[in-house]
């Protein structure tokens, strides 16, 4: 059924599965140690390749057993010019593992079958994503951005994915780099406790801004690394809603500043967080990407699978 924009690929399925709690489980659940969060140097080893081909896998798998499309995010949330310099990587380095990573998820869907399945390039924010020391001009934000999506539109990548960012501006900028490359364009905004922004905006807010000054030209908008209870009050049955058809949930009701200092995993209820989803999609049944984000694994995923899966609008 179409219910994306025109900018979004098509897809066959009533529901798609979103993961990006890979690095959270890596380094609590499996003890792999990630400078700076990130996982993309992990194409650099065999042994790291497959560690991400697993979870490549595992999500094809998870589609194919729940009958529900998938989106595979790419490790690249933080594989931006400032994150990278820290760990070594000139631009020309990191343009070569940003595609090279894209080459891989290419070669897993490609390996496994007919299950409807978005390659998705994931971009994450210039700065702390829960608190931001500064912000950038939309101009700034595109300028900045586009070295990576650049590096994107030589591959076989179908979305930009643009996650947890924490003020208008960054997405507006990130829409309008995407749209410079004719790529479409997805864009997850992170929520505190009481369902506003880090910066203070709500979603109502924030949607409406980026939509106003890009022309509407993001194919959605997503709520990620935010547990339900933090923002479920705060969805409405307003036109604005209807541009929010995505939620990537936190395992953790922990906020952002705890989930920080935390020295161990809160992996939270996957039965109850998959409810929960479960639940918001009754609610809201255009929403069509659902998955898990920071604390959760494959437990939750399938969970999420089973129990909204079976709830397909």
């Amino acid at each position: 059924m179409a219910i994306y924009r025109e900018t979004f690929p098509e897809v066959n399925a009533d529901l798609l599965l979103a993961y990006v709690g890979m690095e959270t489980d890596l380094i609590f659940n499996h003890g792999v140690d990630l400078p700076g969060f990130a996982s993309y140097p992990l194409l650099e080893t065999k042994e790291g390749r497959e560690l991400l081909e697993g979870y490549l896998k595992d999500m094809i798998a998870l589609g194919s057993k729940a009958g529900t499309g998938v989106i595979l995010e790419s490790p690249t949330w933080v594989a931006n010019r400032d994150r990278a310099v820290a760990l070594g990587y000139t631009p020309n380095s990191l343009k070569n593992l940003n595609q090279q990573v894209v080459a891989l998820m290419a070669e897993v869907r490609a390996a496994n079958g007919d299950l409807p399945t978005i390659i998705s390039a994931n971009i994450g924010p210039r700065d702390d994503a829960y608190a931001p020391e500064a912000q950038m001009s939309p101009e700034e934000a595109e300028r900045y951005h586009s070295e990576q999506i650049s590096a994107f539109a030589d591959t076989a990548v179908d979305v930009i994915s643009g996650y947890t960012l924490a003020y208008p501006a960054e997405a507006i900028g990130i829409v309008r780099a995407a749209r410079r490359f004719g790529l479409p364009v997805v864009i997850a905004f992170t929520v505190e406790t009481d369902g506003k922004l880090p910066i203070g905006i709500s979603l109502e807010d924030v949607v409406s801004k980026v939509d106003a000054a890009t022309d509407g030209y993001a194919a959605y908008f997503m709520i990620n690394c935010a547990h339900p209870d933090h923002f479920k009050t705060v969805l409405e049955d307003r036109p604005w809603m209807q541009r929010v058809r995505g939620i990537v949930a936190n395992a953790s009701r922990c906020s952002h500043a705890e989930l920080d200092e935390a020295e161990e995993l809160d992996d939270g209820d996957p039965t109850e967080l998959a409810q929960q989803l479960s639940e918001i999609r009754r609610t809201f049944p255009h929403i069509m990407v659902l998955g898990g984000c920071c604390g959760t694994d494959m437990r939750h995923m399938a969970r999420i699978a089973n129990v909204t899966g079976s709830t397909s609008a």
